[in-house]
C-alpha cells in the first residue's frame, strides 16, 4: 500500500464488485472496410502517423512553459516562488521531466483523444506532483448528486476512484467538451486504407512477386536446365555482383520489366494517403521529410503556418486546462501559464533584425528586451526605451496649437 499512497494520495480504492455505472470505453475499433483493424497502438506502425505525432509531441514538449503572475503596476513576471512553476517547467515528479510528460500527453491526445494526470497537492492545496494515468484504463463520469466529474483508473488489477480536483484532464475535440474522440477511431477508414497499401507493398516486395527482368531463349529448357540457369545467373549477377556486365550465351536474351500502370497507381495511392494523414493531424508534409512540394521560398512560411495553425490550438487548449485544473480558484486572477513561442515566430536573421529595429525605434523594446529574445545577457543601462525626437502625440500637438493661437491673440491685442 505504500506504493499506492505515494502515487495516489487520497484516492479511494474501490471494492471488486463496485458498480461503475458509466465507466466504459468511449471508442471502439472495429475492422475497417479494407479489412484492417486500426487501433492507437498499431496505427503508430504507419510511418506517416508516427512522424506526424512525433512532430506535434516533440514540438510542444520542447517549448518553454512558464507560470507568470500579474504585477501590481501592470505587466507580468515569472512566478518562480510558486510550486507549480517547477512542476510545469522542470520536474512533474521524480521519475519524468517536463519534456517527457508533455510529449506523452500530446501523444495520447493525438492517438486516443484523452490524457489524464493525477494531481498530488501540498497542505495548502497547491500542486506538488503530476503523475500520468493510463488513458486506456481511465474513465470519467458525472456524479448525479454532486454534478462533479469522477474518475476511475485501473492499475495492477485494482480500481481507484479520484475526485475532480485530483485529476488534470486533457481532451481533444469531442461531442461534450469533456470526453475527446480518438482521431484514430474517427479516421479508421483512411488509416485502414493506408495500412492495407503498406501491407500489400510489403508482401509484394517481400515475396519477390515481381522480378526485375526475365531471360528468354529460342531453345527449350527442361526443369533441371532452368534451375541451373537461374542459379548460375544469380551467382554471377546477384548481391555484390549486381549491375555488372552480363555475358549471354546460347541465344539468351535479357528483358527488363518496367513498372506497370497498376504499380504506378499503387505508388500514387501511397502518396495520397501520406498527404491525407498529414491533413488529419494538420502537419505540413515537409515536416515529415516529404519535400516534393517544398521550395526554399515557401518552406519558412510553411513553418510559420505550422506554428499558428497546428501548434497554437493545442497550446491554448493545454494552457486553459492548466488554469482550470492546476490553479486554485483564488489564484486564477493572479497567476497564468503561457508557452513561449516567440522564438518560433521570429523568422530568419534578416527578418528578426528588421523586426527588432522597428520595435526599438518606436520604444516598444529596449536593448535588453531584444538581447533576452536572442538568449544574450543584459547590459548596463539597457532597459531604457527610446523614441524619435521628431514624433509627438496628438494631445501634445493640440496643446502646441492652442498655445500658438493664444500667443498670436495676445500679440494682436
Amino acid at each position: 500500500m505504500k506504493f499506492f499512497k505515494r502515487w495516489f494520495g487520497a484516492a479511494t480504492e474501490l471494492e471488486p464488485d463496485t458498480e461503475y455505472g458509466g465507466y466504459e470505453l468511449l471508442e471502439t475499433f472495429p475492422a475497417s472496410v479494407s479489412g484492417q483493424t486500426v487501433t492507437p497502438d498499431n496505427a503508430m506502425r504507419l510511418a506517416t502517423v508516427y512522424s506526424c505525432i512525433r512532430v506535434l509531441a516533440e514540438s510542444i514538449a520542447a517549448l518553454p512553459l512558464h507560470l507568470y503572475k500579474h504585477k501590481a503596476g501592470g505587466g507580468k513576471e515569472l512566478a518562480k516562488d510558486h510550486p507549480l512553476y517547477s512542476v510545469l517547467h522542470d520536474l512533474p515528479n521524480r521519475d519524468v521531466t517536463s519534456f517527457d510528460l508533455r510529449e506523452n500527453l500530446v501523444g495520447h491526445l493525438c492517438l486516443r483523444g484523452n490524457a489524464y494526470c493525477q494531481i498530488i497537492r501540498d497542505g495548502a492545496g497547491r500542486v506538488r506532483e503530476l503523475v500520468q494515468l493510463p488513458t486506456d484504463n481511465t474513465t470519467v463520469r458525472r456524479n448525479e448528486k454532486t454534478k462533479k466529474l469522477v474518475y476511475a483508473t485501473l492499475l495492477n488489477g485494482r480500481d481507484y476512484e479520484l475526485r475532480e480536483d485530483q485529476v488534470w484532464r486533457l481532451n481533444a475535440m469531442g461531442s461534450d467538451g469533456i470526453i475527446g474522440s480518438s482521431p484514430i477511431a474517427l479516421q479508421r477508414e483512411s488509416l485502414g486504407l493506408s495500412a492495407a497499401t503498406q501491407e500489400h507493398g510489403a508482401m509484394l516486395f517481400g515475396n519477390g512477386a515481381r522480378p526485375s527482368g526475365i531471360l528468354t531463349t529460342d531453345g527449350r529448357l527442361n526443369e533441371e536446365g532452368r534451375k541451373a540457369l537461374a542459379e548460375s545467373w544469380k551467382k554471377a549477377h546477384g548481391g555484390k555482383n549486381a549491375n555488372g556486365v552480363a555475358v549471354l550465351e546460347h541465344n539468351l536474351k535479357w528483358q527488363a520489366l518496367t513498372m506497370t500502370s497498376e504499380d504506378s497507381q499503387f505508388l500514387e495511392t501511397r502518396k495520397y494517403q501520406r498527404n491525407e494523414i498529414c491533413g488529419i493531424f494538420r502537419v505540413p508534409p515537409h515536416m515529415i521529410a516529404d519535400l516534393e512540394r517544398a521550395t526554399f521560398s515557401n518552406i519558412e512560411h510553411q513553418d510559420l503556418a505550422f506554428v499558428r495553425h497546428s501548434l497554437v490550438p493545442w497550446l491554448v487548449k493545454i494552457e486553459q486546462s492548466i488554469t482550470r485544473d492546476l490553479l486554485l480558484p483564488s489564484e486564477r486572477k493572479k497567476y497564468f501559464v503561457k508557452f513561449n513561442i516567440e522564438g518560433l515566430l521570429r523568422g530568419d536573421t534578416a527578418a528578426r533584425a528588421a523586426f527588432y529595429n522597428r520595435m526599438f525605434s518606436i520604444g516598444v523594446m529596449s536593448q535588453n528586451d531584444i538581447r533576452a529574445l536572442e538568449n544574450m545577457n543584459p547590459i548596463e543601462d539597457g532597459d531604457r526605451y527610446f523614441v524619435p525626437l521628431n514624433m509627438t502625440t496628438v494631445e501634445e500637438l493640440d496643446k502646441e496649437q492652442d498655445n500658438e493661437k493664444l500667443v498670436s491673440d495676445k500679440s494682436k491685442s
